[in-house]
């Protein structure tokens, strides 16, 4: 049983990744992995190296989905002014209730 990771894009702010990793969870930020200025492919492509679902507000993602990029999961988040207390809870019960084989090529919306 693999446990979900979680890879932060860029406008997830670092108070999300500090509250799931107080929480155990396992998270990097793109600012941890040097991909800060990266475009959306190439961050979809080094979350799936990774094996991190992509937590993310932007919804090219969806597009790179919708077009066949394969990826190991999309965490997305449809309001960027959702409160930083339920993104964490969001995500937490994620982790919680799936795999990471649940989670690829999959998009979980919030």
């Amino acid at each position: 049983m693999a446990e979900i990771k979680f890879y932060l894009d860029e406008h997830i702010g670092k108070s999300i990744l500090k509250g799931l990793r107080a929480r155990g969870i396992d998270a990097v930020s793109v600012v941890d992995i040097d991909m800060r200025t990266a475009a959306d492919i190439d961050h979809l492509h080094k979350a799936r190296e990774l094996g991190r679902v992509i937590v993310s507000f932007d919804n090219d993602f969806l597009k790179l989905h919708a077009q066949g990029e394969p990826h190991a999961g999309i965490a997305f988040f449809q309001n960027s002014q959702t409160p930083i207390g339920k993104v964490i809870k969001s995500l937490e019960l994620l982790y919680q209730v799936l795999e990471a084989k649940d989670m690829e090529n999959h998009i979980e919306f919030f």
